[in-house]
């Protein structure tokens, strides 16, 4: 039998892998399962218990694995690196996967990617090839393109640089991104729906996400900050904010903003909103502010504006629908006022994104069982020189 795993650690990377593993299983059987492997912030009461959103998205479970999700200093990250890199190498030797599928950038993810490189299990990686420049995931996110075996890019551009970096092309597939697979299927509460979900009425709001920019000098207390200040200046305006991740800094964010809630009234923070009450909630949403891949991403499928805060995402593939502005209160509500005039909203509406079609994750499906009915994997990868005119 061919095996297969599934790694995820977060909220967001379980929504962008959900309809991968759903397509994976369509085609299991006596011969092929497709496992999935829970960790990180998913498993932790403080970030939301997350794993109980994929219990109740019908989704089997197959190993939960706890790990510390400690995110104050330097060393709390390369301590729960370590932890990981120790467990996920028992497991990897464990039950000697076939393949494992990751997906992006995250630290922990880097030793996962390490534990499957010493125990020689090829990996399988999504969304490889983009820049974010503001973001340590950048230097991550390449690195783990180089110890995977087969690339699945969300854009041309990243097919390019995923090329560039001496990987095969016959091994690089752009197939778009999978969060537009979502947008078509999983956004299907009303916006009445969603907004009772959460104990709000009908109103106008904004989506939020705001994580920490983790290669700028700049304090996360200013960043914040200036960022409530912006939301106290649009009183007509319900801010849904979504807390942030278990990068350093993200826990200061989180604590910052829930003092802020109880002061602010057009201001409400969710630890998790689950992929189907968060895209129905951007879909009817008056724009998208903060910093958060999903506003590069998926709101522009919705025909939604986005308001990108900072530098976090410089250097990815963008919509028209997207306007960027820096950190400060000033910046802040000039985009703001912009994302709400009429005519950008109507160009908005018009213009289409550019990460795909909304078939990605039948395809990376399908590649996938493909690649593993055939002979074995040769993880001797040659490096591929691009060649170069004269």
């Amino acid at each position: 039998m061919k095996r297969i795993a599934v790694v995820t650690a977060t909220r967001a990377e379980y929504g962008l892998l959900a309809p991968v593993i759903k397509e994976l299983r369509k085609q299991e059987d006596s011969g092929f399962r497709a496992e999935l492997i829970v960790t990180g912030t998913h498993l932790s009461k403080k970030y939301g218990m997350t794993v109980h959103e994929i219990e109740n998205d019908g989704v089997r479970i197959d190993y939960q694995v706890p790990i510390s999700v400690a995110s104050e200093t330097e060393l709390d990250i390369s301590r729960n690196q370590a932890e990981v890199l120790v467990k996920f190498t028992e497991l990897f030797v464990k039950e000697r996967f076939d393949a494992i599928v990751l997906l992006g950038d995250r630290y922990e993810t880097l030793a996962v990617a390490i534990a499957a490189g010493n125990t020689r299990t090829p990996i399988f990686h999504l969304c490889g090839g983009d820049t974010t420049e503001g973001a340590i995931d950048e230097w991550i996110r390449h690195s783990i393109t180089k110890m995977s075996y087969l690339h699945f890019v969300t854009n041309e551009d990243s097919r390019r640089r995923v090329i560039q970096m001496g990987e095969d092309p016959s091994r690089v597939f752009n197939y778009g991104s999978t969060s537009i697979d979502n947008v078509l299927q999983a956004a299907d509460m009303t916006k009445k729906e969603a907004l009772d979900s959460i104990g709000l009425p009908d109103c106008k709001y904004a989506l939020c996400t705001y994580h920490p920019v983790t290669m700028e000098g700049e304090s996360v207390d200013y960043q914040i900050g200036e960022f409530l200040e912006a939301i106290k200046a649009f009183p007509e305006i319900e801010f849904i904010v979504t807390k942030s991740n278990a990068d350093q800094g993200g826990a200061r964010i989180n604590k910052l903003l829930d003092e802020a809630e109880t002061s602010i009234e057009n201001l409400h923070v969710y630890t998790s909103l689950g992929v189907r009450r968060y895209l129905s909630l951007m879909k009817s949403a008056e724009f998208v502010l903060g910093n958060s891949s999903s506003g590069i991403i998926e709101a522009p499928a919705f025909g939604v504006p986005t308001v990108n805060i900072g530098d976090r995402q410089r250097g990815r593939l963008q919509a028209k629908s997207i306007i960027n502005c820096n950190s400060d209160f000033n910046s802040i509500c000039i985009a703001i006022t912009k994302a709400r005039e009429n005519a950008f909203v109507g160009n908005c509406r018009e213009s289409k994104g550019v990460y795909g079609l909304g078939n990605a994750s039948v395809k990376i499906a399908n590649t996938i069982f493909d690649k593993l009915g055939k002979s074995k994997i040769d993880l001797m990868k040659a490096f591929y020189i691009v060649p170069v005119k004269n």
